[in-house]
């Protein structure tokens, strides 16, 4: 049975294959992402930094954004052959290992 991610990677590569043609490659595809982080951080800093927000800004969704930031990570992890969801679940097992007390004994945190 596929896990979540793996069914998500499915999901994109069908979508390529269906619509896409095929995939950028991966140089083109990391502009990609670099530009949707970007369109992110501009509702993140406008929205809950100090910049005010724009009129025109106001309507954008930040879940659809973080989506666009999601759907290029998937497409690299397909076209580089990268099982996005075990690398996911060593990440969080390195992760727990390193942090497991690190933030509960960090002052700033309370």
């Amino acid at each position: 049975m596929a896990t979540p991610i793996q069914s998500l990677q499915s999901e994109v590569d069908q979508w390529i294959q269906n619509f896409g043609v095929r995939y950028f490659n991966e140089l083109t595809n990391m502009a990609q992402l670099t530009e949707e982080v970007g369109e992110v951080a501009r509702i993140i800093a406008r929205r809950y930094g100090e910049q005010s927000e724009k009129e025109s800004d106001k309507a954008k969704d930040l879940g659809e954004e973080l989506a666009d930031v999601l759907f290029v990570t998937l497409c690299l992890a397909n076209q580089t052959g990268t099982d996005l969801q075990a690398a996911f679940d060593r990440r969080m097992a390195a992760k727990g290992a390193r942090d497991k007390d690190r933030h509960a004994s960090n002052p700033k945190l309370r």
